[in-house]
């Protein structure tokens, strides 16, 4: 069956809130070497051309393994490792300088394309490049010099800041510079994770093979809390390094880090504006947080709420109403948004309690969010010294029932809610009786 014609045009209105999201962001993105080797880096500098005319500010950490291998070969010498780390002698640097400059040049004459009739037309992108990374070195470990093979010491944020100001795209390598003019070989995972935390970005990515991280059963782990990294059996090796990257990221104040298959040319755009999204996402803190609502939620609650009111599913509330009783609402947010909220209104004499407004968005409706927040306003009603909630509803009986409530009567309402009761809509009164964890 053919796309609709139209499907584009709704798609692309559906970005909108991504694309406010997302510019003026800083994203730092690691490329490893793979990309270039198995031929992906076009799509990928036709995303980062993209993403540049929406005003993203973009940070490309290059990596070369696969080249430098190749290389290595090439002048018949051996590439010596300990513990996942090149050991850079002097005779291996200047063939590493050799490939990392050869990489630098194909990406920054890529990076100026700009053919008609091609994704790069007019973008007219500026891409910068320099010593923005002091590095040190690594120096004996395990016994073993490592002689050209550092680590970063500090970034040059500052220069990077002026520079993304400006527009430019900033490139860089796995190469540092010491303050003694010595050039040091670094993993880009240092040189990314440390140019994501002295940036404050809002996101690392981290291009990989795979579509993302496996558990043990073989499911794609979609989003994680870096706290909670080390309880995933990751069982592909490639994937569980990325994750420990990830990790790192997150642990080191990097707020979020994605995980996304460069093999994949709309992984990237899919992860960044579409709900659902693709490939893994760590971050340092949870990915909702769950708060009271303030006069600056008004808005999204009516955004929420509108379309269930229209259906007659809910009682329509005004602005000004809203606005009154702001206080009562509690609320999930998602990267700016609101994905459900819920009200509870006291009746302190009674020691009881109307549960109200209970919405989640349709498109994060498998996540349980109605259930926390029922949970959250039962405790916060126990808090107010409340014994019982209870609730009106008119097509979600089944779902109260679920939950533990238990048929009532309007008898059953506190006569100050009792006078309120609408006649018309006939709602069901539904009760449960709160229990202290003891």
């Amino acid at each position: 069956m053919s796309e609709h014609p139209k499907a584009p045009i709704r798609w692309f209105r559906n970005t909108a809130p991504y694309m406010n999201q997302h510019r003026g962001a800083t994203f730092v993105v690691l490329v490893p070497g793979d990309v270039q080797e198995e031929g992906a880096l076009g799509d990928l500098l036709h995303d980062m051309a993209l993403l540049r005319s929406l005003g993203v500010r973009l940070v490309l950490v290059h990596g070369s393994r696969p080249q430098v291998e190749r290389r290595l070969s090439e002048a018949g010498r051996e590439s010596l490792f300990h513990k996942g780390r090149r050991i850079t002698d002097g005779e291996t640097l200047p063939l590493i300088q050799q490939v990392v400059g050869a990489q630098r040049l194909e990406l920054e004459a890529q990076l100026s394309m700009g053919m008609p009739n091609s994704p790069m037309q007019g973008a007219k992108l500026r891409v910068a490049s320099g010593n923005f990374v002091v590095a040190r070195p690594l120096g004996v470990v395990d016994g073993i010099d490592h002689h050209f093979t550092g680590c970063v010491r500090r970034i040059d944020d500052g220069g990077i800041r002026t520079l993304l100001d400006g527009g430019s795209l900033v490139l860089l390598s796995s190469l540092g510079f010491s303050p003694t003019g010595e050039t040091f070989n670094l993993t880009i995972a240092d040189v990314a994770i440390s140019t994501a935390r002295a940036l404050e970005a809002d996101k690392l990515i981290i291009l990989g093979a795979s579509e993302g991280v496996h558990d043990e059963q073989g499911q794609l782990v979609r989003q994680c809390v870096a706290g909670e990294t080390e309880t995933l059996a990751v069982p592909d090796t490639d994937e569980a390094h990325l994750l420990a990257t990830a990790t790192r990221a997150s642990l080191g104040g990097v707020a979020r880090t994605h995980i996304v298959s460069y093999r994949d040319p709309d992984a990237l755009l899919t992860e960044l504006f579409t709900t659902d999204g693709s490939g893994t996402l760590v971050a340092a803190k949870p990915f909702e947080e769950s708060r009271w609502a303030t006069i600056n939620d008004v808005g999204g609650i009516i955004e929420l709420i509108t379309p269930l009111e229209d259906a007659g599913v809910l009682l329509r509330r005004s602005r000004e109403l809203l606005e009154a009783e702001i206080g009562r609402f509690r609320m999930l947010e998602r990267d700016g948004r609101i994905t459900a909220c819920a009200a509870l209104y006291p009746f302190a004499d009674e020691q009881r309690g109307e549960l109200a407004c209970i919405v989640t968005a349709p498109e994060y409706q498998r996540g349980r969010r109605a259930q926390r927040l029922l949970a959250e306003l039962e405790e916060e009603a126990l808090r107010q010294g409340l014994r019982e909630v209870f609730v009106l509803t008119t097509q979600t009986a089944h779902w109260f029932l679920e939950q533990g409530f238990q048929p009532g009567s309007i008898a059953d309402l506190p006569p100050q809610r009792q006078a309120l009761y609408n006649l018309q809509r006939n709602s069901k009164v539904f009760c449960k009786t709160l229990r202290t964890v003891t």
